[in-house]
């Protein structure tokens, strides 16, 4: 069980880099960014190869965590060992981690949040696996899969579509809501809610 004083981690997975700002590979950093922006809040480095902003989220009272946000800077693949130091260095428990990140398996634009599971291929949630566990919090951003033969990789680290652009805006900020619903009030509700 949690520590009630330790903080919540809210990793937006992503590559650091201008080239990579807009890739559906980066919906993770569109979204930290988003939660940092209504937290009135900078990102800065930290020493864990990461940029993070620390603040709190919710409403005023019990609801009202004490939170990190967190955008690894090692690259995608690479995403376990910020996460594991950010872990240490606040003190995390696991179940108090939340993975941020784009899914092909589910089409763009659908929310799914879950406790645990597999990593679906995706290098930053295997990275993080590998060096957590599984038992981390999920925001499931869908991106849907590639058209005709294109590669995964290829599509993952290209922008959004000009179509796909119309709703990127209300996608970020729904899924920004979502992670505020967890945190507040916990798994269930945020599924009921947000689930599509």
């Amino acid at each position: 069980m949690s520590d009630d004083a330790a903080p919540w981690l809210i990793v937006g997975l992503g590559n650091p880099g201008a080239e990579y700002a807009g890739n559906r590979h980066n919906i993770g950093f569109m979204v930290v960014a988003l939660l940092a922006e209504r937290m009135r809040g900078k990102f800065k480095a930290h020493k864990a190869r990461a940029q993070v902003v620390e603040g709190r989220m919710g409403p005023p009272g019990p609801a009202n965590r004490r939170v990190v946000l967190a955008k690894p800077m090692s690259f995608m693949n690479l995403s376990g060992g910020p996460v594991t130091a950010l872990r240490d260095f606040y003190k995390v428990p696991v179940d108090r981690i939340v993975a941020v990140h784009d899914e092909l398996d589910i089409d763009y634009p659908t929310l799914r949040l879950k406790l645990g599971g597999g990593d679906n291929g995706h290098n930053g949630l295997k990275s993080m696996t590998k060096s957590l566990g599984a038992e981390y919090h999920r925001v499931r951003c869908g991106i849907g899969r590639p058209p005709g033969r294109m590669q995964v990789a290829d599509f993952v680290l290209k922008d959004f579509s000009s179509t796909e652009r119309k709703e990127l805006d209300w996608f970020v900020d729904r899924a920004a809501d979502s992670v505020e619903c967890l945190i507040a009030e916990g798994l269930e509700r945020a599924q009921s809610t947000y689930n599509s």
